[in-house]
């Protein structure tokens, strides 16, 4: 009787054992992927942090790790140097994979640039788009998609290319205190940033750019091409995962300024108001809008990025969308 106890307890010994090796292997079977941001300050970047803060990539099995850069080109440096997996940036850097770049975008996740738009000061004398007209704008840099909009909105109201006058000033802190200190007219740049001006009464938001870029790709996932030929499937839960969280955040507005107010260290107002705002340009399943590429593609030329208009093949893949979480 003693030993079939003493059999029985070492079974239920080594059976524990089991449990626990098998719960140990499930935790270390989780992936680590690196992804950058190419800001840390925009709102259309943190689904990234929502998906991880409700566990949404655990449960395809990922560990995700984040990086901030200061613009595009930093990212893709990131993405250059074996530094990063994935990257979160804007879909004219796209351009970077036809100049040779070994990275590919997989996935759209916005559409029309409702995340920019022109800022003015609080007691501007600029009331409406119709006062721009020979006004003095600043924006980030010469060649830039801020660049390109000012021309945009300029060649849209009858006023030619040069109708508004523009001045690279930098990041937008430069910018905004150009815009504080009188030395622009307006500055064309993130609606969060106006939202946090309103809110302390310096500033106002005066046209968001989707009224003139009703189609675009605002934003873009990128990958490695070597990770997209050795990992596809890596690459496929990667973005099962992002997209899940997009969706979450659709239908969890609350929940996303609880933890994307620390991330951008704005107010619960502000995010609010840059959700309701920017929500609408969010796509829910990574496809390319075709209308959105062929805008883009002529800006690369309008900004003198690239000599022609380039290829599709040279600018991203279908392979994993519809992505389906």
């Amino acid at each position: 009787m003693k030993r079939q106890a003493g059999r029985i307890s070492r079974c239920v010994a080594l059976l524990g054992a089991a449990l626990m090796m098998g719960a140990a292997a499930d935790a270390w079977a989780a992936d680590t992927v690196r992804v950058g941001k190419a800001v840390g300050t925009a709102w259309t970047f943190t689904p990234i942090d929502v998906g991880i803060a409700e566990g949404i990539f655990a449960k395809y099995g990922l560990d995700v790790e984040v990086a901030n850069f200061t613009g595009d080109a930093k990212l893709q440096q990131g993405l250059l140097s074996n530094s990063l997996d994935f990257g979160l940036g804007s879909g004219p850097a796209m351009a970077f994979g036809v100049k040779g770049a070994p990275i590919v975008a997989v996935a759209a996740f916005a559409n029309e640039p409702r995340n920019i738009g022109v800022i003015v000061a609080a007691d501007s004398p600029i009331k409406t788009v119709a006062d721009l007209k020979g006004k003095l704008l600043a924006m980030s840099t010469t060649g830039s998609l801020t660049e390109w909009l000012v021309k945009r909105l300029s060649v849209a109201e009858g006023w030619g290319v040069d109708g508004v006058k523009r001045v690279a000033i930098g990041d937008a802190v430069q910018q905004v205190a150009a815009l504080k200190t009188r030395q622009v007219d307006a500055l064309m740049g993130a609606v969060e940033s106006g939202y946090q001006l309103e809110e302390r009464h310096e500033g106002r938001v005066l046209v968001t750019m989707d009224h003139y870029v009703p189609h675009f790709v605002t934003h873009v996932v990128f990958a490695r091409k070597q990770l997209v030929a050795d990992d596809p499937a890596l690459v496929d839960r990667f973005l099962k995962g992002y997209f899940a969280s997009i969706a979450f955040v659709k239908a969890n507005k609350e929940k996303d300024i609880e933890i994307a107010g620390p991330v951008l260290h704005e107010s619960a107002a502000v995010i609010g108001k840059t959700y309701d705002t920017q929500m609408g340009m969010m796509d829910l399943d990574g496809q390319f809008d075709p209308r959105g590429l062929e805008v883009i593609k002529d800006s690369f030329v309008d900004l003198g990025i690239l000599a022609e208009r380039p290829r599709d093949d040279q600018l991203f893949t279908t392979r994993f969308v519809p992505v389906k979480p």
